[in-house]
């Protein structure tokens, strides 16, 4: 625990006189047991201490964007030039569930710079297609400029959670667009499973991709986070169960704590995916996690592509308020068993609140029979043996 000298965790002294202030701050949540210490975390803090350092202070509008009289040049600073130089940004890349998204949370909260933005790459790729589209409605030409304006004129820093290239359209995008905001001095930070040399890994057209590849390798340094546990699956296995009934206040507090120690304690943020073009809201997301009433997914028309692209996109998700199935609740049963089924087949992670156990909630009318297998899967889906299961996102 804390000392005036440092801090004992693992074996390991950190002396805290001699860290910047996001190990510090690290150090406080390892003591107030909100995370636990892993050494490999160590050097991206440090590399991110780094760049706190160098943005101080920094603005985009500082760059030199023309040519120096010979006067101006005499008399200009040392300390002038090194105002003027644009800090090399980070990505960051490891397995899931190594702590890529909270340092990077860290970093973030405590960056002072006034235009700064965090968000999921997903989200962001979401905005930029429909600032596209709305552009050529009313417009001729190349949205990339007005695109790239508006997004450096807002945030001169942007952090980008779950980095990652499946589709060929985002794929021609993505290198003109970062080309563009690298060029106004925007400073990019991103969390990513993969290394920059495998997104879009097999895709369509892929050689044309390769350029946005060396650009961020040319403009970020590239970190591998390589600890050894995902402390989800800690989180999960400390858990006295992962389905718990009956629904209360205790069941929204286990929820709530779940989701917390789960994202290590990350603001809760809604999330949306688009399936064949209509769009599936989420009430809070986090790197592959998820969180949604049953409601939410039981009781609005979605379906089995809804629920493969869900099973697909996070490894684990946190259900709430899963009710006693009557004869009067046949659809919303049968969506049930859809997305259990679902799960199940990508060994995704679920965490539940439900008002009965599994065996009670679906007990009488059409489709009981089918039912039991759901009730069996639920049960598996408890076990250690499943948790130890890798996500399955294809």
């Amino acid at each position: 625990m804390f000392d005036k000298s440092g801090i004992m965790q693992n074996d390991i002294r950190v002396d805290l006189s001699q860290s910047g202030v996001l190990e510090k701050a690290y150090m406080e949540l390892v003591e107030q047991d909100q995370i636990s210490f892993d050494p490999a975390q160590t050097p991206i803090l440090r590399e991110l201490q780094r760049l706190l350092h160098e943005i101080a202070g920094y603005s985009p509008l500082q760059q030199v964007s023309k040519p120096q009289s010979f006067v101006k040049k005499l008399f200009s600073s040392v300390a002038d030039e090194a105002i003027v130089k644009q800090p090399q940004g980070l990505y960051i890349n490891g397995d899931v569930g190594r702590g890529k998204s909270m340092l990077m949370d860290l970093f973030f909260d405590y960056c002072e710079l006034a235009k700064k933005r965090r968000v999921h790459f997903h989200a962001f790729m979401l905005e930029v297609h429909g600032f596209m589209h709305q552009w050529r409605e009313g417009n001729e030409g190349d949205p990339i400029a007005p695109l790239s304006q508006r997004i450096s004129e807002s945030a001169t820093l942007l952090c980008f959670d779950e980095f990652h290239v499946t589709d060929i359209a985002d794929a021609m995008i993505l290198s003109r667009l970062f080309e563009a905001l690298y060029e106004a001095g925007t400073i990019v930070v991103a969390t990513s499973n993969r290394h920059p040399d495998d997104l879009y890994k097999n895709g369509l057209q892929r050689q044309r991709f390769l350029p946005f590849i060396e650009l961020i390798k040319e403009r970020n340094a590239v970190l591998e986070l390589a600890a050894e546990n995902d402390y989800r699956l800690v989180h999960m296995r400390a858990l006295a169960t992962t389905y718990y009934t009956p629904l209360g206040p205790d069941a929204t507090a286990f929820i709530k704590q779940s989701f917390e120690e789960l994202s290590q304690q990350t603001e809760m943020e809604s999330g949306t995916l688009i399936v064949n073009a209509r769009e599936i809201h989420l009430p809070a997301v986090h790197g592959d996690i998820a969180m949604a009433g049953f409601s939410d997914l039981c009781e609005t028309p979605l379906g089995t592509a809804d629920y493969l692209k869900i099973a697909c996109d996070f490894g684990f998700l946190i259900l709430y308020e899963i009710p006693r199935l009557t004869i009067d609740k046949l659809n919303e049963a049968k969506r049930f068993v859809s997305l259990i089924d679902v799960l199940y087949e990508h060994k995704v992670k679920l965490i539940c609140t439900a008002e009965t156990s599994p065996d009670q909630l679906y007990t009488e009318g059409k489709g009981v029979f089918e039912f039991e297998r759901t009730v069996s899967r639920l049960i598996e889906m408890q076990t250690e043996r499943y948790w130890k299961d890798a996500h399955l996102s294809d």
